[in-house]
This record gives structure tokens, sequence and C-alpha cells, in this order.
């Protein structure tokens, strides 16, 4: 028996919905260019305490905010993507909890404080596995808030320098690896 081909005569129309297209990926945008931004010049200000607390300037690298971390994260939190819109959620929640909190144990928001009181905050916080129940929801978001900021700061030039990230760089030969990294993986 000869199979035969079964063809439309109509043409296929789309039925999902979406949000628009994506954006053109090799072209440079402004921050805000491609949808509205989230935060807040309050929470900007909390976000950017927050990021430099995470990762501060050293001798090898500027702070997180130096490099755009927190342009990066207001512009992930303002995608318009299930989930960067949950993260948004996640993080506007908890800049909230992080004024809150700061204004419950030292009458004054977060990006207000001194370091050692915003430290003392996170201290709470930093460790999901180890915060009490009542920092549960708390230690979430800042998991969350510290994994975006890393991402946000070790994809810069900034950021693959301080980790001496050497890839993605053309060489002119490769001998292979060296003896020393051969004979500690057991194949010299």
């Amino acid at each position: 028996m000869a199979r035969r081909a079964v063809f439309s005569t109509t043409a296929h129309v789309p039925t999902a919905k979406g949000y628009g297209t994506d954006p053109k990926l090799l072209d440079a945008y402004k921050p805000g260019e491609l949808w509205p931004l989230t935060f807040t010049p309050e929470q900007r200000r909390s976000a950017t305490v927050l990021c430099d607390l995470i990762i501060p300037a050293d001798d090898t690298s500027p702070n997180a905010s130096a490099v755009g971390v927190v342009d990066f994260l207001d512009e992930w939190i303002s995608a318009p993507y299930k989930p960067q819109q949950h993260d948004r959620k996640t993080v506007l929640d908890g800049l909230q909890w992080l004024d809150r909190e700061s204004a419950q144990r030292f009458a004054k928001t977060f990006a207000a404080l001194n370091e050692v009181q915003q430290k003392t905050i996170c201290d709470d916080i930093c460790h999901a596995a180890q915060a009490k129940p009542q920092f549960a929801e708390a230690a979430k978001f800042f998991a969350r808030y510290r994994d975006l900021t890393a991402g946000g700061f070790y994809t810069t030039p900034q950021g693959r320098e301080d980790l001496q990230y050497v890839g993605n760089t053309p060489l002119t030969s490769f001998e292979g690896p060296p003896l020393e990294v051969l004979k500690k993986v057991g194949l010299a």
C-alpha cells in the first residue's frame, strides 16, 4: 500500500500569543531601551549596596556596581520573560524585606545603614540552610540575588579578569596541557 502525503491548502496561522519579538542580539542596547526598567531610586540604592557587599572591590577588581551589575539586575528583572518575572518578584520582595528589617532593627533604610549594620542583616540570610525559620524567605531571596550578582559580575571583562579566565583567547599554537597537569590527572 502506497502512502500519500497530506498537504494543507491553507496557510499556517500561528495561534500562540507572545510578548513581541526578541531583541536583535548583535545590536548594542542602552538600559531601558528594550522595555521599561523596574527599580525605583530607593530600590536602586539598596540593590547597589547589596551588590557591593556581595562582591566588594579588592586589589584585583572593582566592586559589582562599578561594572554595571545593578543595571544588569534592573534589566534582568524588567524583562517580559517568565523566569525573569519570577526573579522580579523575588528581588523586589527581598529588597522590601531588607528595608523593613533595617527599619525594625536600626530605624533606617538598608541603603542608609553603615556597613556593619548591613552585614549584620545579611549574616542572618546569607546561608539558607543555616537561616532561622523567620528568615527562610529572605534567605531564598539572598541566594538568588547573590547568584544574579555573581553572574552579572563574572561575565564582564573585569570579572573574567578577576577569575583569571583565559578562554575565548585565540592561540597561535597549542602544545597540549603542561606535563605537571598531565601528571596530576594520572595521564603522564
